[in-house]
């Protein structure tokens, strides 16, 4: 097993890279703590400062043991196979002859490129590698506040949320690589189509080509139901929000850039809480904070990359942020948090992620259960810090018709949905549609 060996000696490489690191942290929490404003202090070490603004909002947290997260085997023996071959380009941009797995299984500190490598890991991550079906989730907009009333400002409820690899693919063929790549050079594709409440803006969606041309953005288009058209949409705009929310279409998923538009920097290693298993599909609203986040979790010591992103010169007229911050969990090579800076440098927005660890995305599961334990996305934020504003969404929503919700891995969705005819289709049946 490459993995845990590998993993083992670059925690040893890089336990100098913060020198306030684990030491310290590590006495902080015990399983079995329950954090809230009150004691907060005791994990302002351990947590992003836009996480542990969200506990000074009322956001709490149930301290739990440590467990280690595996990878899905064909992940594992995808990486076993592929990664011995794969290798930055001369510019460090672009990955060179990856083809399935982990890119690069061996971080060291001391690399210049450790943090490009992390994000290539976290682009062809293990939580899926072939396609993904999210069905029916919504997101509430409110304003965050201690012990808030939980008042709902927007509601959105969406039909699909998926995407699908042409490249990496592991579990579902063809693997482990899509002809049509050869053809396109599309290598990512992803859709958030249709929008099914409020009215006014049943029928929106939003539909994305990245290619692995390193210098050609990504092709969107969006369809809106006032103009009753398929529109393309600027590059530029993916990192703005839109209508009474705080997500932007960089941040769907933590973070999704296209890697080639960054410059980053490895700031180091260290032991941070996350919520990597909550235990549950059906993430709680937050009693305490207004209905902003999703407590009480579980949440635990994790080992995390932190990384530094900042948008290339040249690459974007007018960037929204000067700068973010990732915080990757190094097993599960997904952004926990991240927090984002603005123009001035100061803090503006976080988004925080909730995980959950089973061989199925809810208990009550029927239909997509695995062989093995996988990672779930189950519920997520994102916060304007210096506004209040804050969008909470439920993976899936917690007035769902099913408890199977998510499909990952299992050919539930094909190319055929990944067009601006079918998010048309979409949009003008009202209903949650792809393909032929």
């Amino acid at each position: 097993m490459i993995r845990f060996l590998v993993r083992g000696f670059a925690a040893v490489i890089m336990l100098g890279a913060f020198a306030l690191g684990p030491g310290h942290a590590l006495a902080q929490v015990t399983p079995g703590d329950f954090i809230t404003w009150q004691n907060a202090s005791k994990v302002k070490e351990l947590v992003s400062p836009g996480v542990y603004q969200r506990i000074e909002h009322g956001m709490s947290m149930k301290i739990e043991k440590t467990e280690r997260i595996e990878w899905p085997p064909p992940y594992q023996e995808a990486t076993e196979k592929y990664s011995g071959q794969v290798r930055l380009s001369p510019d460090h941009r672009s990955l060179i002859g990856y083809v399935a797995g982990e890119p690069f299984p061996i971080i060291d500190a001391n690399d210049p490129y450790a943090a490009d490598k992390v994000i290539w890991n976290e682009v062809f991550r293990p939580i899926s590698t072939d396609d993904y079906d999210l069905r029916f989730f919504d997101c509430d907009t409110v304003y965050w506040g201690r012990n808030k009333s939980f008042f709902e400002i927007y509601d959105t409820e969406i039909g699909h949320y998926a995407g699908y690899n042409e490249v990496g693919r592991t579990e579902v063929e063809p693997i482990p690589i899509d002809p049509d790549f050869k053809r396109t050079n599309r290598y990512y594709l992803a859709l958030l189509y249709p929008v099914l409440s409020p009215a006014t803006d049943r029928g929106a969606g939003i539909l994305k080509f990245r290619f692995a041309n390193p210098n050609r953005d990504d092709d969107v288009w969006s369809w809106t139901p006032g103009a009753r058209r398929i529109r393309r949409l600027n590059y530029d705009i993916m990192d703005s929000a839109s209508g009474a929310q705080a997500y932007d279409p960089n941040h769907y998923e933590a973070w999704s850039g296209k890697p080639e538009d960054y410059d980053f920097r490895f700031l180091g290693e260290k032991t941070m809480l996350a919520a990597v298993d909550v235990h549950h599909g059906r993430d709680p609203r937050c009693p305490t904070d207004g209905g902003a986040s999703h407590c009480p979790d579980a949440w635990q010591m994790r080992h995390m990359y932190v990384i530094e992103a900042r948008p290339r010169a040249g690459r974007e007229a007018s960037p929204l942020y000067s700068r973010e911050i990732i915080y990757i969990d190094s097993e599960a090579d997904f952004p926990m948090y991240v927090d984002m800076y603005d123009r001035e440098g100061r803090l503006f927005k976080n988004y925080t992620s909730w995980m959950n660890y089973a061989d199925r995305a809810e208990r009550g599961s029927r239909i997509a259960i695995y062989p093995f334990k996988r990672e779930f996305q189950v519920g997520s934020s994102t916060t304007d810090l210096q506004g209040g504003l804050s969008s909470v969404c439920y993976h899936p929503a917690l007035n769902a018709p099913s408890r199977d919700s998510w499909f990952i891995n299992m050919g539930a969705v094909d190319r055929n949905w990944f067009t601006p005819e079918a998010m048309a289709r979409a949009a003008e049946g009202g209903h949650a549609l792809g393909g032929d």
